[in-house]
């Protein structure tokens, strides 16, 4: 990026609006909700320092720094949850140059590198808790909510855009009558909405046993749909899903006592509620 290497960086540079979206006024105001109410901001990406802040001054303003206690750049996840601190120091930064190693992560601010160690004992000494709580919002399972939920045992929200694939073939159901106050105000992007099955590999969700496609153990969960069960706390297509609802927001988690589609919000995708057999193997 620093260099103007290639087709991308240069493009970008010059026209963001072609390449990125604005963040909607509700997620903005979601997150100095969040930050009023004492709760403590983080952002975490694997992107270097200076592509960093092009993309979050376009998307969230030139104040965005405002709105996190914490930045970590060039954070290489997923190593910044399996690393242990000797190998995945963070670094202080001078012009988006990297700087010395540092022994322990002592205050807020924006750093490089690092490792979720260094970073959960920060946060004990900036909430006062011996086990402060950690809700981490990612878009990949390999790099964000798998490692998250498995190596640092962080609650995880994944942002699905496949769960887009539904609208405007769902209507609200009867028991869906949640007081106004109690839903979010999503009406999703006006883009047309993601095909969640593919012609050639089927659906995201559920696939098909070779052999049996006439009996009632005819369908089975994908690999991608368990990993989403299991190392999602819940699933969301997109924080703009959940902007407007109350901070108290109780939400239905993924968990072994509950069915695979409790954690989906707001609602699950119509191929997981179809009333055909659904099987686990």
């Amino acid at each position: 990026f620093s260099e103007n290497c290639g087709i991308y960086f240069p493009e970008i540079k010059r026209d963001p609006g072609r390449y990125l979206h604005s963040c909607p006024e509700s997620v903005k105001k979601w997150l100095r909700q969040l930050k009023n109410a004492g709760k403590i901001l983080l952002l975490i990406t694997s992107s270097h320092s200076d592509y960093c802040r092009l993309l979050c001054e376009y998307i969230l303003g030139n104040d965005f720094t405002d709105l996190f206690d914490v930045v970590i750049t060039n954070a290489l996840k997923p190593g910044f949850f399996s690393h242990l601190p000797s190998q995945r120091p963070f670094r202080t930064l001078e012009n988006d140059e990297e700087q010395e190693a540092l022994p322990s992560l002592d205050k807020p601010g924006w750093y490089s590198q690092g490792n979720a160690v260094h970073l959960y004992e920060l946060l004990k000494k900036m909430t006062g808790k011996p086990e402060p709580k950690v809700v981490y919002f990612g878009d990949s399972m390999h790099s964000d909510i798998f490692p998250a939920r498995h190596y640092s045992n962080w609650e995880t929200v994944l942002i699905l855009e496949e769960l887009r694939g539904d609208e405007g073939a769902r209507c609200q159901r009867p028991e869906e009558s949640e007081p106004l106050e109690k839903k979010g105000k999503y009406e999703g992007p006006k883009a047309k909405p993601l095909n969640t099955s593919s012609k050639k590999w089927g659906s995201f969700f559920i696939d098909s046993v070779w052999g049996l496609e006439n009996t009632e153990d005819s369908l089975v969960y994908t690999w991608s749909c368990k990993r989403i069960s299991t190392y999602s706390t819940i699933a969301i297509p997109s924080i703009e899903a959940i902007a407007e609802l109350p901070l108290d927001y109780k939400f239905t988690r993924f968990s072994s006592s509950n069915s695979k589609t409790a954690g989906y919000y707001p609602n699950p995708p119509l191929v997981l509620t179809s009333d055909e057999t659904l099987i686990s193997k």
